[in-house]
């Protein structure tokens, strides 16, 4: 997607050249309304952010908020963002979250995060502050191991959906794959003494597990249904048809439908929707011929069973100490403490450290003994 070409001034008055997408992601490469709140907040303020490429760490890439309509947050703890979305009220940005709410507190599979009961509470005071169709309950990825079954795991999605009924509208799940990001099989290896090298794969589900877990939560939907919750399920990233057999419909992270259905107020977001136009003049030609609203605005940047449409990430790789062991975005725990301590809510891009500040302090507000 090439977004709108413009200008952003930096904080020393250096004009330079940004781009400015509609949609923001935020972020599948870290969790920033966990740990970086303030840093999003002073972007907004600033309106732009820089991204630095994660194949190359020598280019930057200046992104403008001029032309931003939604911010689409993904988040494990959603908690101190909520305390802020005044900001994105103010300026009339609209935004939905993607919160993952997993139950591997016996496993020990994601150190960093609070509480199960904490993080169950937190996902429905969001739910009641901006609505449930704003929030997307995702567990993933689903992992088996030998004292992980798929019915324990299911007995797990069942507790939490009983807590979170009529508080969202859609629960998304995934598979771990092993074999198709070397750093979750090395962080797998690394953090659980359940695996080894050799058998780190059974972690992923196989085939008649997954009709296992699919045929569960056939049964989980209906049962949820009997009681008023229409909920959707769907999964995340998967090229398997679970839809026929079970139900399971795939999803859209970044997804059009819900934008139309949410925000159809808001024209400039629907122009880039139905047509995958910024430019008015444009979209006014588009308009005046009748041309279909079919426009394919696919993220050509994702995987391919990756459904969203077009988003621009802020985020960046080993940035987040949650350190759950199957992230496919952390390297090690060493690498991500080294970023932390580059770490100024002041800076343009996440890990810039602005005149040799920000990392001990960042650690000490957030409470993490790294």
């Amino acid at each position: 997607m090439q977004w709108k070409k413009t200008t952003v001034i930096r904080a020393d008055k250096k004009r330079v050249s940004a781009r400015a997408p509609v949609i923001i992601s935020a972020s599948r490469a870290t969790d920033i309304p966990a740990f970086y709140t303030d840093w999003l907040i002073n972007r907004l303020n600033a309106g732009y952010a820089v991204w630095v490429n994660p194949f190359n760490n020598a280019r930057l890439y200046y992104v403008s908020f001029e032309a931003a309509r939604l911010f689409v947050f993904w988040t494990k703890n959603p908690g101190p963002l909520i305390r802020r979305l005044d900001e994105f009220e103010k300026r009339n940005i609209h935004y939905y979250f993607q919160v993952t709410l997993n139950d591997y507190e016996t496993e020990k599979f994601e150190p960093g995060l609070p509480p199960l009961h904490e993080r169950i509470h937190t996902f429905r005071e969001l739910s009641d502050r901006i609505g449930r169709h704003r929030v997307i309950w995702r567990f993933d990825p689903l992992i088996v191991t030998p004292r992980l079954s798929p019915e324990r795991l299911l007995e797990k999605i069942a507790h939490i959906g009983n807590r979170l009924m009529h508080k969202t509208d859609k629960l998304v799940i995934s598979f771990v794959d092993v074999d198709a990001y070397p750093k979750v099989r090395n962080n797998l290896v690394r953090e659980l003494d359940l695996f080894d090298s050799d058998s780190v794969v059974s972690a992923e589900p196989s085939w008649p597990q997954i009709r296992r877990i699919a045929r569960g939560l056939e049964q989980l939907r209906t049962h949820w249904k009997r009681q008023g919750w229409n909920i959707t399920v769907a999964t995340c990233g998967e090229s398997m048809d679970l839809e026929t057999d079970y139900g399971i419909v795939k999803n859209r992270c970044i997804d059009d439908d819900l934008i139309r259905n949410v925000f159809s107020h808001d024209r400039e977001l629907m122009q880039f929707v139905d047509y995958g136009e910024t430019d008015p003049e444009a979209v006014r030609q588009r308009e005046m011929f009748a041309a279909p609203r079919t426009v394919n605005i696919k993220d050509k940047g994702q995987r391919k069973a990756c459904n969203c449409i077009s988003s621009k990430d802020i985020g960046m790789y080993n940035t987040c100490p949650h350190f759950c062991v199957y992230c496919y975005a952390n390297t090690s725990r060493n690498r991500v403490t080294g970023n932390l301590s580059k770490h100024s809510a002041r800076a343009e891009s996440l890990i810039e450290n602005e005149k040799g500040e920000g990392g001990e302090r960042w650690w000490a507000v957030q409470g993490l003994n790294l």
